[in-house]
């Protein structure tokens, strides 16, 4: 449980100017040790209560201006702890619309229905003709209209919307079906005619069904048994089993039909549309932070290979910091079947460039490019080949990003040199795609688009941060995630890289133009440089804290070149060095980074072969069993690359001889797995897996 005084602790943090990174990292003191995670949700909920207490000061305005503002009105409209109560409260009172109701006011049927709402009268009708004047014609007239008021008056009772919307909530169901003239658009046909309690409907069904209609494929409705809910509030407003009573249920049903079931009906989609979204922006951010945090190859000369039949096999030789060095295109493939041409050529690179990674991309024609790189390319040195996803580098290479790298260049090289730099580092690469266009979520297109980009925004920051960044090699497109910087500082900070050459110090960034002492504080403990002056500049060790490393090492008899990197520190005791504003969370972290200095939290990249001979759809069979790798999670299961052009599927209910109710329970992006193949659908492209037994 998160304290009052954590909470507030962050939200001074943040009101400092401080990142999400930079208090999770270097404030653990102040926030009692709280994660990125949970320092982020501090951070939405704070936001939410200020939208809430300025939508409260709207409404407190609105009712003054109207005069009916009373203390009772305020204190509930202070009391209320969610939008919801508050527009419900405040629904009686706001500037309405012409409507059937302010008609009938307009014709003085008000106090008709105020008569009639308290059902006390014995001969309704006479008392109706009172009213029949002007432009009331006749009694059938005057009832009509104080009905429609009265319907108005139920809609805004809060008791009566907070019963019903309980029973929207625990009754309603959703039901779909296929427009007239739609029943061609077999995607929607499992939802042709579908109907499910809302409440038990998975959040990506619902995206499903929701998107369905957007396409004007199907026609959906929420709302639970209709009888039941008209009954429900008859039960509420009828007082009277006699002539006024009936009147009284015809204003009900008004009411249900009229003016509460669109509204309940628009809430609850509104409600469980931003659940499904919620739902589906934290997979698609599980998995775009596994993609990111991926293990890096590193840096090595690498031959890299966009595949290609008819058009060829782009091939491009980076050097190790990843800068093309030169680029050719070979027709190993039908039509052209130039094999034996094309493994000379790439023979010849391996040797004139020295590589020692062959990364190929695994889209159309990537299977039959590795087998021929695997089996006829003549490797004199030893060279590894890895199999590289390669989801968004057609978008990056017809980016105004690829085009300002290589403008020289067109998308096909580029496309090329994507691939190669995501096996070397995936995070240096991957920041430079639109996230969406990475291809490891579930419904991305039909969730809020706002919602989307700050949640995957935070996302990169982080990994970007964990990570932290070479201050001498990174692009300004890496640099703009670091904690504290932004896309002008980092394009200022690469032009003074520029024109002064290498980084000697992290201090030196403060010479940079436009990065003052606050950017400096929250961004230098992400920042790495190798052999610098200081040796921890190339750790996590933030510079506030080097006066404190070197009282350390001073009072124990030892200098910072010789023990950083070393298991020196063991032997110290630590909360000896406990101070007003260092505690010992942030001395274990100075303990840590001085025992392995800038170590990447990602690992190694391993090697993977997918099962010979299996290249196509039509190279499976039921029961056979096949190695693959882990290519996307969603809530109904993961689906598995195995070395095909279709990715098959392991609904969640395959992905362990037990209750799974997250798939990410289960599997990690990139995870080699063993699948045995269940059902084959070749013309609908479809692979059904399990991971049991």
């Amino acid at each position: 449980m998160i304290s009052q005084q954590q909470k507030q602790a962050v939200l001074d943090l943040f009101a400092g100017g401080a990142t999400v990174p930079f208090i999770a990292r270097y404030r653990k003191e102040a926030t009692g040790g709280l994660d990125e995670v949970q320092i982020a949700q501090i951070k939405d909920d704070h936001q939410k209560s200020e939208e809430l207490s300025k939508r409260k000061d709207t409404v407190l305005s609105t009712m003054t201006e109207l005069g009916v503002l009373t203390d009772e009105l305020r204190g509930k409209v202070n009391a209320c702890s969610d939008l919801i109560s508050l527009e419900d409260l405040y629904l009686p009172y706001k500037p309405k619309r012409k409507s059937k109701a302010s008609v009938a006011r307009e014709r003085g049927l008000e106090p008709l229905a105020g008569a009639f709402m308290k059902q006390e009268i014995n001969d309704p009708e006479s008392y109706a003709q009172r009213f029949v004047k002007g432009e009331v014609k006749d009694v059938d007239e005057a009832i009509l209209g104080a009905q429609h008021i009265m319907a108005e008056w139920m809609s805004e009772r809060s008791y009566a919307r907070n019963k019903l919307r309980r029973m929207f909530l625990t009754k309603g169901e959703i039901t779909a079906k296929v427009q007239k003239g739609k029943e061609g658009e077999v995607k929607f046909k499992d939802y042709f005619s579908y109907s499910s309690l809302l409440s038990r409907t998975p959040g990506h069904r619902l995206l499903a069904i929701l998107r369905g209609e957007q396409e004007g494929v199907l026609k959906v409705g929420i709302e639970p048994p209709r009888k039941e809910a008209i009954e429900m509030l008859n039960s509420i407003f009828i007082k009277s089993t006699r002539q006024m009573g009936q009147i009284v249920e015809v204003a009900v049903r008004d009411a249900y039909m009229r003016l509460l079931r669109g509204s309940m009906e628009t809430e609850m989609r509104q409600q469980f549309k931003e659940k499904a979204d919620d739902e589906s922006i934290a997979v698609f951010a599980a998995n775009l932070e596994q993609l990111l945090m991926a293990p890096p190859v590193g840096q090595h000369t690498t031959l890299a290979i966009d595949p290609g039949f008819r058009s060829g096999c782009k091939v491009v030789c980076l050097d190790a910091q990843g800068n093309l060095k030169h680029n050719a295109t070979v027709f190993p493939h039908p039509p052209q079947n130039q094999r034996k041409e094309a493994a000379a050529k790439i023979s010849q690179f391996i040797e004139a460039y020295k590589i020692d990674i062959i990364a190929i991309g695994d889209g159309t024609a990537g299977r039959e490019t590795e087998e021929w790189v695997n089996r006829e390319v003549y490797k004199k040195r030893p060279v590894s080949v890895y199999s590289v996803n390669e989801d968004g580098a057609s978008i990056y290479s017809a980016s105004t990003v690829a085009r300002e790298e290589f403008p020289d260049y067109d998308v096909t090289v580029r496309g090329a040199v994507s691939i190669g730099r995501r096996l070397m580092d995936p995070l240096s690469e991957l920041v430079k795609i639109d996230p969406k266009s990475i291809g490891v979520g579930q419904y991305q297109h039909d969730v809020d688009q706002k919602k989307l980009k700050e949640k995957l925004d935070a996302i990169v920051e982080r990994a970007v941060n964990r990570v932290g960044v070479n201050l001498n090699l990174s692009s300004e497109h890496l640099l703009q995630h670091v904690s504290g910087l932004n896309a002008g500082v980092a394009k200022k900070i690469v032009a003074y890289r520029q024109m002064n050459g290498d980084f000697s110090s992290r201090q030196q960034l403060l010479k940079v133009g436009g990065l003052g002492p606050k950017a400096f504080e929250q961004c230098a403990g992400f920042l790495r440089i190798t052999n610098g002056k200081n040796p921890l500049d190339n750790s996590a060790i933030h510079p506030e804290s080097y006066a404190l490393v070197g009282k350390i090492a001073k009072e124990n008899g030892a200098e910072l070149n010789q023990v950083v990197g070393t298991d020196w520190i063991k032997g110290i005791a630590l909360d000896k060095y406990v101070s007003g504003n260092v505690g010992l969370p942030t001395l274990q972290d100075i303990a840590g980074e001085i025992q392995k200095p800038g170590r990447d939290p990602r690992g190694e990249a391993k090697q993977f072969s997918f099962a010979e001979g299996v290249s196509s759809i039509t190279d499976l069979h039921v029961g056979m069993k096949v190695p693959g790798k882990v290519s996307n999670i969603t809530k109904f299961g993961a689906f598995v690359d195995i070395g095909v052009k279709q990715d098959g599927l392991v609904h969640v209910s395959k992905l362990a001889d037990r209750f799974v109710s997250d798939p990410m329970e289960v599997v990690h992006l990139g995870q080699e797995v063993s699948v045995t193949v269940l059902e084959l659908d070749v013309a609908r492209k479809r692979i059904n897996l399990s991971m049991i037994g």
